[in-house]
């Protein structure tokens, strides 16, 4: 096995990283470390890597840096079994994608999943004005960046994930909510419309984001399929919403005022340009076709992984 880790700037300094590199060095593994700077140097790394014959390709970093990874790897000619498989190693703020996967934050237990068989994973492709970019978490809309940069320590404490949504709620006479056209197609070919206005939004290959909020709380890595979920401004619905929430947990509240579905291709049109976060990148459209590439990358996962479709 020929790792080869792409490691955010901002973590070279990781003592525990370094032990951890020193340790697979030290059993014989090649182990060649590429680190990053500003955008454009994930994909550089990963042809550099993928050159040098690496067998593994291990994204070092947070949700960011594993999506700049993935899509490297995606954006190749090769068919998925033919790539390097990939591997997390969270080192960032949020780790959404690892967090809901159950990838260890400690960096040997996260290294020894190199080890395991990879399985096979899917990714979100995302056509937008001539621009075509790869998701392995989410794609999320809405106003849930402002949302978590407002939203209380306390309330996040005691509420977890459902705290952005109630603090949208509290937001609602100062932020407009956006409006969209969603049209897709199931696995079936039966058709999905709905239009109107939303204050968040996820476009789901995994669970999360935004540190922890269940935006697509069954999305599955590898059923083929991408999960949608809408939340509409929910001013009527307040005293509802809030009911449910304490009488049966917030994913239940999220269910009862969301729109959802689960399909194999999106296209969602706005009047105005819309902001969609892939992986936490910002993506500026009118118009964004989503379509779900199945097993389009190998991944090492723990055992169990909750986002596997079987676990």
């Amino acid at each position: 096995m020929h790792l080869g880790l792409v490691l955010n700037g901002k973590a070279v300094a990781d003592e525990a990283l370094r032990q951890a590199v020193a340790d697979l060095r030290s059993e014989h593994m090649r182990v060649d470390v590429r680190v990053t700077w500003e955008a454009g140097d994930a994909a550089r790394c990963v042809d550099e890597l993928i050159t040098l014959g690496v067998t593994v390709l291990v994204a070092a970093g947070g949700d960011g840096t594993l999506g700049e990874v993935a899509s490297a790897l995606a954006t190749r000619p090769d068919a998925g079994d033919a790539l390097p498989s990939l591997a997390v190693l969270p080192l960032g703020t949020a780790n959404d994608f690892a967090a809901a996967a159950a990838v260890s934050a400690v960096a040997g237990e996260a290294l020894a999943l190199c080890r395991s068989v990879p399985v096979a994973v899917d990714l979100l492709r995302i056509d937008a004005d001539g621009q075509a970019r790869h998701c392995i978490n989410l794609a999320s809309g809405g106003f849930g960046t402002s949302i978590t940069r407002d939203t209380g320590e306390g309330l996040k404490k005691a509420l977890g994930g459902f705290a952005y949504v109630l603090q949208g709620l509290l937001s609602l006479g100062r932020i407009e909510p956006l409006r969209a056209r969603f049209e897709g197609r199931d696995i079936a070919g039966e058709g999905f419309a709905w239009e109107g206005d939303y204050i968040a939004l996820g476009v789901g290959n995994g669970r999360q984001a935004g540190g922890g909020q269940p935006l697509c709380p069954e999305a599955c890595i590898d059923d083929g399929l991408l999960d949608l979920t809408i939340v509409p401004p929910l001013e009527g619905e307040l005293a509802a919403t809030l009911g449910t929430l304490l009488a049966e947990g917030r994913e239940a509240a999220l269910d009862q005022a969301s729109v959802h579905a689960r399909l194999a291709t999106l296209r969602i049109v706005a009047d105005a340009p819309l902001v969609l976060n892939l992986d936490g990148e910002p993506l500026e459209a009118t118009r964004f076709d989503i379509t779900c590439e199945p097993a389009r990358l190998r991944m090492h996962l723990p055992p169990g992984c909750p986002l596997l479709s079987g676990a």
